[in-house]
């Protein structure tokens, strides 16, 4: 998988996370909005989120997660959703010497594990570490941050109420110390919510998922869809 916030295809709550079908093209992987359901139907045991720059990353975190199954599985399940996916928080996390702007990303300037499918009220977020802030379950507050959310939509079925409050990610933050109270969104690809400030976007987010390997040696290096890696010393061939 891979989010852009800012190419025109707005990755929310509702959208690809679940439904079972293609985004994008090979091609277009990590320039776009991209999600292969083959892939995304394959049993698996780690997740790397990998931050980057046109392809090249620059930032990544390895998790492992509690039991093996689908990525699509994951996300289906949203009834009552609300699961802590991960266990152990990051196995491996690396940052580029040339990464920028990383206060406020919602993926590293967190802590702690995976939260998936976190419904509260009629809010709905796909992906947040669980070391910001978590809501209660019956609190309509708009103030969970991270990949894939939704501001109006019914987070049990993954139905949208109004399309104005979607938007795909925004920054680590907490609304109530912002100015009016305001959301700081990034990129382009979020709905006309009046609350919603566009900031400038941080990198494409790139998800790969593995069976058995427990890190992700590609940091300041291009990114594929497909990625084998070769144990020194051995014929063990661990694909990403």
């Amino acid at each position: 998988m891979n989010l852009n916030p800012a190419d025109g295809h707005i990755m929310d709550y509702t959208t690809g996370w679940a439904t079972d079908a293609d985004i994008g093209t090979d091609e277009e992987a990590f320039s776009k909005d991209y999600l292969n359901k083959e892939v995304w139907k394959m049993d698996v045991n780690y997740i790397a989120i990998v931050r980057h720059q046109q392809g090249i990353a620059d930032a990544i975190k390895v998790f492992q997660f509690k039991e093996t199954r689908s990525m699509l599985e994951r996300f289906q399940d949203m009834d009552p959703g609300r699961r802590i996916e991960t266990v152990g928080e990051a196995l491996q996390e690396s940052i580029s010497d040339t990464a920028e702007d990383l206060a406020g990303d919602p993926i590293f300037s967190v802590g702690g594990d995976l939260a998936f499918n976190w419904g509260y009220g009629d809010n709905g977020c796909r992906i947040v570490l669980t070391g910001g802030h978590l809501s209660g379950l019956g609190e309509y507050e708009d103030n969970i941050h991270g990949l894939g959310n939704h501001f109006n939509v019914n987070p049990k079925t993954g139905v949208e109420i109004s399309n104005e409050w979607r938007h795909e990610i925004a920054n680590s933050q907490n609304k109530f110390d912002n100015p009016g109270g305001v959301i700081y969104v990034q990129g382009t690809d979020h709905g006309k919510g009046h609350a919603y400030r566009e900031v400038p976007v941080k990198g494409n987010y790139a998800i790969f998922i593995s069976q058995d390997r427990t890190n992700f040696p590609f940091l300041n290096q291009q990114l594929d869809t497909r990625i084998i890696v070769i144990t020194a010393g051995t014929s063990i061939h661990s694909i990403w």
